[in-house]
């Protein structure tokens, strides 16, 4: 009975995915044999039993159902973490066994596609595209994937770690060469393995502080990327090679890694200028360990003699002059590593730093020394192994290993100079119009004297501000990213940082960057970028690049996912055409999430969906919490995940998609306008909305738990306008009616097929990236929407006055479902994406008890009163029931 609790996950996959359903029925079976030893027979059968009804409850028997929540509600106090705990744990593990099959051996070629540059290169070869211009192309690409810290990421950095171990027992049981000895081995580390899960509580029992999102940033690069970098980059080489005839550069770094992990302060009072300090100390102590432990085995292998004359004079002729290098930069990393390590623990060491590795060349010069000798000395064999890799991690992630980005809420930089100003008797900055505050603002950029009074002491949040603007004034360019403006809308809100920066003493050009996050934000962005450009004294600041950052958060939120793709696109588009009038190239920063309400969806389509030129080589995407480790926890997936962001960049540089014709512009602005009305027409204007969110989803039980460092509110007064866009998102996957992905887009598409365009429709989806790609996103979220479960949430939670709404609801979504399969001209979602499709309905007869046993459990904790609390298992059971409807639903946020 064991094996089948999660053996029957796979019943509808079809027998190619025979490994895949292996691999699921043994964990399971494993975890069953697990509870069976602590909980006894009698709970594994509860537990089965409870599977197989919720599974007879989704083919429709009502008898199953009611039977299954009759078992739900009678669970004793005692038995409700248990509960929890399984169905949440056989859906990790079911996560697990299929994210391992991407990468196995035994992977079907339905699921694992040829690798994406290997197909590239050889369609681009056969292309009317120049070779030279490819390589060139290659050898010129900058893609900055900036990994941001997620409110809702659920899984504990020390399970993390164990699900990784679980997936190198995976990996070693495809050795067909293992003796049975060895088996059984392996087996019962797996055993090990899930028994410490079993025992290890899922639920952080403190929310985590920016410095801890940092240091889980950190170990993914450390267990992940810094193996899968160089790998990359060497298959890369490989197929180059064989294609061209012609070899990489040795310093090649297509990708590259920024973070937000404690430099984000935009609504984060924890995140401090201390705590930023602390964040980029640990990340270069990160970056010097890692570089240690490669120097340590280099100076074991490079142990030849022989050597060009410029290593012979640099070394005095030492016998062994490759160690000779090696040991004294081995001697200044460790060097590195305690000043590091003292000044994390609050000191501030004074030394010379000639002996420590300070700058990037300190490092990189000495080892392209070595690379040189070998190579003309005939051992390019040797200089091409351990040594070009740790090139390759240096121009890849350079000394400091992340670069940090600092963001900050434009309204934050206003208040320093609204009270500078009434301080100095000028006036208020916050009451003067535009015109004037660029005057001002463009006056004291120029000025030399300094405009902060050395004995002024401003209040605490201003403080603040400029103790971070100090801080990036004390650090070199190469440990920064970008300064990014929350709800920047005006040329002012980028200059006011500008002249903060030159008053606290910067003297690097930092990147400062607007992002634009609202719908009107969007439609006015290419007037402010044309502004900026316009200012003299700006052009010269930004040396021919500017940068913008798009936001889909916060637009979604604001008009709905239909209205604000259109809206990023047509911004980008003009984003593109202005600053190719200004002879200035732009990089377009895309603030996506890991949920399609966020932007979120493959990266490959997405990135093919832009506008053709607005990519040009050069991207930065956020990469979010669940979505870091999805992508890049396994080496395997991380390289592939490289290789997909590779080719999609080097597809849209050289092969752009079409303009969209004429017509199609015109319907998709005619759907943006009825999206965006009926969206609004319900988040805004039903007065019963706010009431019905909160009442049919656990959005206020949500605020309470111990996920993330930065509060789910802008503002802790703040109603349902300042609340952040991923607990939104959260909060509407949590009770399945994924209401932020979709609602207003079946609308407006029904609309355009009442009109006679559903032909037109039609052809936009077959020819048009950006349409198909958002068709296929609708596709998604409708198949994970279920309507019924949300129904429930309603019925137990929700007054029933308030009915009516979610009877709208539900009545929209089966319009969108119904419009989309009609413009796919299919009888199921997804049915192009099999795969897909099939991981979507494995995971339900787990996620589904899981749902019915939150919906009660929230009953119980709503009902109780402020004198007697809800009691401690099912205060954490809630907390599992919602870990495990995350980790079923993947892209939660």
């Amino acid at each position: 009975m064991a094996g089948n609790v999660v053996g029957n996950v796979t019943d509808n996959v079809t027998d190619m995915y025979a490994s895949l359903r292996s691999n699921v029925s043994m964990l399971g079976q494993i975890l069953g044999d697990t509870m069976r030893t602590h909980l006894g027979d009698a709970f594994l059968e509860k537990v089965e039993q409870i599977r197989k009804l919720a599974k007879d409850s989704r083919r429709g028997d009502e008898a199953a159902r009611e039977q299954m929540l009759e078992l739900l509600t009678a669970l004793p106090d005692e038995e409700l973490v248990p509960f929890a705990k399984a169905f949440n744990q056989f859906l990790n593990l079911a996560n697990l066994s299929e994210q391992f099959h991407t990468i196995s051996r035994n992977c079907d070629e339905l699921v694992c596609v040829p690798d994406p540059v290997e197909q590239l290169l050889g369609r681009m070869l056969n292309t009317s595209i120049d070779q030279s211009k490819m390589l060139d192309t290659l050898k010129s690409l900058d893609i900055d994937l900036v990994l941001t810290a997620h409110p809702t990421e659920i899984s504990r950095r020390t399970l993390i770690q164990k699900y990784a171990a679980i997936v190198d027992c995976l990996a070693e049981q495809e050795n067909n060469q293992l003796s049975d000895r060895e088996r059984q081995q392996i087996h019962l580390r797996l055993r090990q393995l899930i028994a410490q899960i079993w025992h290890t509580n899922e639920i952080r029992r403190e929310r985590p502080t920016p410095v801890d999102e940092a240091r889980w940033g950190l170990s993914t690069i450390e267990e992940s990327l810094w193996h899968a970098v160089p790998d990359f980059l060497r298959q890369l080489n490989d197929q180059v090679q064989q294609r061209t005839g012609q070899q990489l550069p040795i310093d090649i770094a297509p990708v590259r890694f920024s973070s937000w992990m404690g430099g984000d302060r935009d609504g984060n009072p924890f995140v401090t200028a201390k705590v930023t300090q602390e964040v980029l100390d640990r990340n270069r102590h990160a970056a010097a360990r890692l570089f240690l432990k490669d120097i340590v085995l280099l100076v074991g292998e490079l142990s030849m003699e022989e050597a060009n004359s410029e290593l012979m004079a640099y070394t005095n002729n030492s016998c062994e002059p490759y160690r000779h290098v090696l040991r004294s930069l081995r001697q200044k990393l460790r060097d590195t590593i305690d000043y590091l390590n003292a000044r994390i623990e609050g000191h501030h060491p004074e030394v010379d730093k000639s002996t420590l590795i300070w700058h990037e060349s300190d490092l990189k010069a000495p080892l392209e020394m070595l690379y040189k000798s070998l190579t003309e000395c005939g051992m390019r064999l040797i200089a091409n192994g351990l040594l070009l890799d740790i090139l390759r991690r240096i121009a890849c992630f350079g000394i400091h290993m992340l670069r940090l980005d600092i963001r900050q809420d434009a309204g934050r930089h206003s208040d320093v100079l609204a009270e500078l100003t009434r301080y100095l008797g000028m006036g208020d900055f916050s009451h003067w119009d535009e015109t004037e505050k660029q005057a001002f603002l463009l006056r004291e950029l120029t000025n030399r004297r300094p405009l902060i009074p050395s004995n002024w002491n401003p209040s605490a949040d201003v403080a603040e501000v400029l103790n971070t603007c100090r801080l990036i004034a004390k650090h070199p360019a190469k440990a920064l990213g970008s300064y990014v403006i929350s709800m920047a809308s005006k040329p002012s809100d980028v200059l006011t940082v500008l002249l903060l920066l030159k008053e606290t003493g910067c003297s690097h050009p930092m990147r400062v960057v607007p992002l634009f996050e609202t719908l009107s934000d969007l439609n006015n962005a290419a007037d402010c970028i044309t502004a900026l450009l316009d200012i003299d004294w700006y052009r010269g600041y930004t040396k021919g690049m500017q940068e913008v950052m798009i936001g889909y958060s916060d637009s979604a939120k604001d008009a709905g996912v239909m209205a604000a793709a259109w809206a990023q696109y047509r911004a980008q588009e003009q984003l593109v055409s202005v600053c190719k009038q200004a002879g200035v190239k732009l990089t377009l920063f895309h603030g996506r999430g890991g949920s399609i309400g966020r932007g979120g969806g493959p990266a490959h389509k997405a990135i093919l969906s832009q506008p053709p030129g607005s990519v040009d080589g050069r991207i930065r995407v956020t990469e979010q919490g669940e979505m870091i480790r999805f992508k890049f926890g396994l080496p395997k997936l991380a390289v592939q995940s490289l290789a997909l962001y590779t080719s999609a960049v080097l597809e849209a540089t050289l092969l752009p998609p079409p303009e969209p014709k004429q017509e199609w512009r015109n319907c998709m602005e005619r759907i943006a306008e009825e999206s965006v009305s009926a969206y609004r027409g319900i988040v805004r204007e039903e007065p019963d909305f706010v009431a019905y969110f909160r009442a049919a989803t656990p959005e206020v039980e949500l605020g309470k738990l111990p996920l993330g460092s930065r509060p789910a509110k802008r503002r802790v007064d703040g109603g349902i306008e300042s609340l952040r866009a991923i607990p939104w998102i959260f909060a509407w996957s949590q009770n399945r009616l994924m209401l932020p992905a979709w609602l207003g887009a079946g609308e407006a598409l029904q609309a355009a097929c009442q009109r006679g365009e559903t032909g037109l429709l039609q052809d936009m989806e077959r020819e048009w990236p950006f349409f198909s790609t958002r068709i296929s996103m609708l596709e998604m979220v409708y198949a994970k929407a279920e309507p019924n479960l949300a129904r429930y949430y309603e019925t137990c939670l929700v007054p029933s006055n308030l009915h009516h709404l979610g009877e709208t609801l539900r009545q929209r979504l089966d319009l969108g479902i119904k419009v989309v399969l009609e413009l796919t001209k299919s009888d199921t979602l997804m049915a192009h994406t099999p795969w897909n499709r099939e991981s979507v309905k494995l995971r339900n007869p787990y996620i589904d008890p899981l749902n019915f046993l939150q919906t009660e459990l929230l009953a119980r904790t709503r009902k109780e009163s402020t004198e007697t609390p809800a009691s401690e298992h099912v205060q954490l059971a809630l907390m599992l029931t919602i870990a495990g409807v995350a980790a079923g639903m993947r892209n939660t946020g």
